[in-house]
């Protein structure tokens, strides 16, 4: 006869991951709602990019922020954000449109008016995620 002991920490094991997936389920991150991002004065910021995420939706948009104010044509990273933002917000009614290489080159993507607070959960191509990948951005707002 088989043990049951590694049938029942199997069922165990299972029925965890399934309860770690329903309560996790619509759990929205800490990163702030496309209509609070403003500056201190009340300027509008078109988006804002962090450097750190994390796999608790929680902890995520956090770390050093990147402020992106509307109309910023960026075709080169400001020095030591390359390959480095890992969540990002945009404001409400703004559009931020990424690339994978500097120059504008490479794969590009545009993200509308929200929080993506895990970029390794947005493709880029066939294997590759958004995740440390921005090379370069532009900014606009209505």
């Amino acid at each position: 006869p088989r043990p049951l002991r590694p049938l029942l920490l199997g069922a165990l094991l299972v029925t965890l991951v399934a309860a770690v997936a329903v309560l996790g389920w619509g759990v929205e991150a800490q990163c702030p709602s496309a209509s609070d991002l403003r500056l201190v004065n009340g300027t509008r910021v078109c988006a804002e990019l962090y450097a750190d995420n994390s796999p608790y939706y929680e902890q995520c948009c956090a770390g050093d922020v990147l402020v992106v104010l509307p109309g910023s044509d960026v075709p080169y990273m400001p020095r030591g954000w390359g390959d480095r933002v890992s969540s990002l917000v945009v404001g409400t009614k703004c559009e931020l449109t990424v690339w994978s290489r500097r120059a504008k080159r490479g794969n590009s993507r545009s993200f509308n008016a929200g929080a993506q607070p895990r970029l390794q959960e947005v493709r880029r191509g066939l294997f590759h995620n958004w995740n440390d990948a921005i090379q370069g951005y532009y900014c606009t707002c209505k």
